[in-house]
């Protein structure tokens, strides 16, 4: 599921706007967390997440764990915040991050 680079500029430009839906703390990656993630997936297909982490090697480490385990997509992290994508079978016109921003 390779983007090409225009995909993603197209997914950070909608992604600029966006608000983290998760925000991972000192507890870490937890099973609850997982399933909040892979819900806000399902929902919203493109999400913001927070992570305060130790370390940029210890933030990239929950990413991969959090791409691994829920099949999304990193779109892109920048400091403390992740931006992931995951398509959804049947995306909801009204929740769906892509196609609220799709032009008319």
């Amino acid at each position: 599921m390779k983007q090409s680079p225009h995909d993603k500029k197209h997914l950070r430009t909608i992604a600029h706007t966006l608000s983290p839906v998760v925000t991972i703390a000192q507890k870490g990656l937890t099973e609850n967390v997982n399933e909040e993630i892979d819900r806000a997936l399902n929902r919203h297909e493109l999400i913001k997440i927070k992570i305060f982490a130790a370390d940029r090697e210890a933030r990239k480490e929950i990413t991969q764990e959090i791409c691994a385990a829920s099949g999304a997509q990193l779109v892109q992290s920048i400091g403390n915040v992740a931006v992931l994508f995951r398509a959804a079978e049947k995306p909801n016109p009204k929740l769906s991050n892509i196609l609220r921003f799709q032009p008319h």
